[in-house]
């Protein structure tokens, strides 16, 4: 127990077989159930889970029988757990990067009521992302600032960190079957808690890694979830916006999306009517300059809009 609430951490594992045990090893005592979920590893990971049960009851093993993602692996301990009465659910990776010492600091603010979902954040200063490579750090900066505008949560730092903290009714609220299941999951899940209204907290701490090596393949990882994250984008304002209350910002990202692609457009042609054609550009430059600047300005006062809906409350209060 903690603070006398049910505590449960869902432990993601694929070809862990190195770090896993001491994954296990490391959880703080006062975590009532342990969800350990082999994502069907081709090594010996399934079965170090398996082992550890005897000398730890809190361990509950979950094994897919194919490899679905990380992402699915986190739903299914989501799911054990909901059916286990657990009230706060907490994810460590496999790789025992996360450190648990850490893990009473996102308990907190949840526990608190302050938020629903909490999310470490190792970008916030120089000391506490070292270690971390000048690609991945370029990288995590780039998916900071589109799942910002993708999921609304416009203060969220690091939203590729995978060590957080969720309520029950957040869990119970979510679709959880339609999260995506793979890298990616933890900022569409954000897409999900900003649509109906969670309140989300970063909190900071120190990066820490060792033998453990990142799966994540940035230069094609980035591009695969920008596309993921431009549809979750769109979801977000059709379901926030229309369907479960109104806003006019959902016009002005559409007015800024259509003038910023009018412009693009004109000034193709305003090149075209230069060197193709022969004629002056100052005319059709000039037009495209100023549909430019129409679309920026729509976008911005969106984005203003948004970014004052954020601390609103779920949908239900």
């Amino acid at each position: 127990m903690y603070r006398n609430n049910r505590v449960g951490v869902v432990i993601p594992a694929y070809k862990e077989e190195l770090l896993i045990v001491p994954t296990l090893e490391s959880v703080p005592d006062f975590v009532d159930r342990i969800y350990a979920v082999d994502d069907a590893s081709p090594d010996n990971t399934g079965a170090l889970i398996d082992s550890y049960t005897k000398k730890d009851s809190r361990v509950f093993p979950i094994h897919h029988k194919r490899n679905k993602g990380v992402g699915a692996a986190i739903i299914s301990g989501y799911k054990q757990a909901l059916v286990d009465g657990m009230d706060y659910v907490a994810v460590m990776a496999g790789d025992n990067q996360m450190d648990p010492l850490f893990l009473p600091e996102l308990l907190d603010p949840v526990v608190d009521g302050a938020a629903d979902y909490s999310v470490g954040n190792r970008l916030v200063n120089e000391e506490f992302r070292r270690g971390m490579s000048k690609w991945r750090f370029i990288g995590n900066s780039i998916l900071t600032l589109l799942t910002k505008i993708a999921s609304g949560y416009w203060q969220l730092m690091d939203p590729q960190n995978g060590y957080t903290v969720i309520s029950r009714r957040a869990l119970e609220t979510v679709s959880l079957d339609a999260i995506y299941p793979r890298y990616g999951y933890c900022n569409d899940l954000l897409v999900w808690l900003n649509t109906f209204g969670f309140k989300v907290k970063n909190v900071p701490h120190p990066a820490r890694y060792g033998l453990e090596r990142s799966k994540i393949k940035y230069s094609t990882y980035i591009v695969r979830l920008s596309w993921l994250l431009l549809n979750a984008f769109i979801w977000r304002l059709k379901t926030k916006y229309v369907l479960l209350s109104f806003h006019p910002l959902v016009f002005f990202y559409l007015a800024g999306a259509l003038f910023t692609f009018f412009s693009v457009l004109f000034g193709l042609y305003a090149i075209w009517f230069k060197f193709i054609m022969g004629n002056p550009i100052f005319v059709p430059g000039v037009v495209s300059v100023i549909v430019f600047g129409i679309g920026v300005q729509f976008l911005l006062s969106a984005m203003t809009f948004d970014m004052q809906e954020e601390n609103k409350g779920t949908w239900y209060n």
